[in-house]
């Protein structure tokens, strides 16, 4: 059985083997070009849009996971 996307993001020790799966900034856009619009979650569960954040604020940041 394969392991779920939960239990492999969740790797049990800090190396190289674990972690550059996940390191896909090759994929990402160009600094300055436009992102995919995506649904986002809010701490109290609501959800709603990047593209509302966008809308709303002059800047935003958006954290997916853990750099520690």
């Amino acid at each position: 059985m394969a392991p779920d996307l939960l239990t492999l993001y969740n790797y049990d020790e800090f190396i190289p083997a674990k972690f550059e799966p996940w390191m896909r900034f090759d994929q990402s856009p160009p600094l300055g070009e436009k992102g995919p619009d995506f649904p986002l979650t809010c701490l109290d569960g609501t959800e709603t849009r990047l593209s509302e954040v966008l809308a709303k604020n002059t800047y935003t940041i958006v954290e997916f996971g853990s750099f520690t």
